[in-house]
């Protein structure tokens, strides 16, 4: 095979010339950028841009000869400037998920706090109308279900509801709607 005849012919646009310079090479090629990229995937992924890149500039390759040095040259800044990209993208994607874990915190504090709250305005309750009132709205009963889980008549459930709101409405100064 004579590198600098095939070099020729790819700068005159030939792609099977370029192809066949890179196939008598390709485990160097692969070697090299799996040494750079440390797995198989992206190191075949570097292999094709690197072909990409040799079709679009091969012509301002200035001596034919130097063919395979120049295209390895391509290839390791290909891998460099990955790897900084992929760098870069960890360290957003490490934000991202610490931003994620803040928000999730904060969510869960609130949640704990707003329980903390609905707690503290059920105490001021008595025992069966807080029972009604949570098997109705944290629950989502309906009135006569309430009625069998609790052994009573379904007024008496409607007006231990109705009852306990009140209470809570003074006690929360009007915030709790029925």
């Amino acid at each position: 095979m004579n590198v600098k005849k095939l070099v020729a012919k790819a700068k005159k646009g030939n792609k099977e010339a370029l192809v066949q310079l890179i196939m008598a090479r390709k485990d160097d090629f692969y070697r090299l950028a799996y040494s750079y990229m440390g797995n198989e995937h992206d190191a075949m992924d570097a292999m094709e841009e690197m072909i990409v890149i040799l079709y679009e500039k091969i012509e301002q390759l200035q001596k034919n000869e130097t063919f395979y040095s120049w295209s390895k040259t391509i290839l390791v800044n290909h891998c460099k400037t990955s790897l900084t990209k992929r760098k870069k993208m960890v360290l957003i994607d490490d934000w991202q998920e610490a931003e994620d874990q803040a928000a999730e915190i904060q969510h869960s504090y609130f949640q704990i706090e707003q329980q903390l709250d609905i707690q503290e305005l059920l105490s001021h309750i008595n025992e069966h109308q807080r029972e009604a009132i949570e098997l109705k709205y944290f629950h989502d009963l309906d009135y006569q279900t309430i009625a069998t889980i609790t052994n009573a008549p379904v007024g008496t459930v409607k007006s231990r509801v109705a009852e306990g709101l009140k209470k809570l409405r003074r006690q929360a100064g009007g915030a709790v709607n029925e």
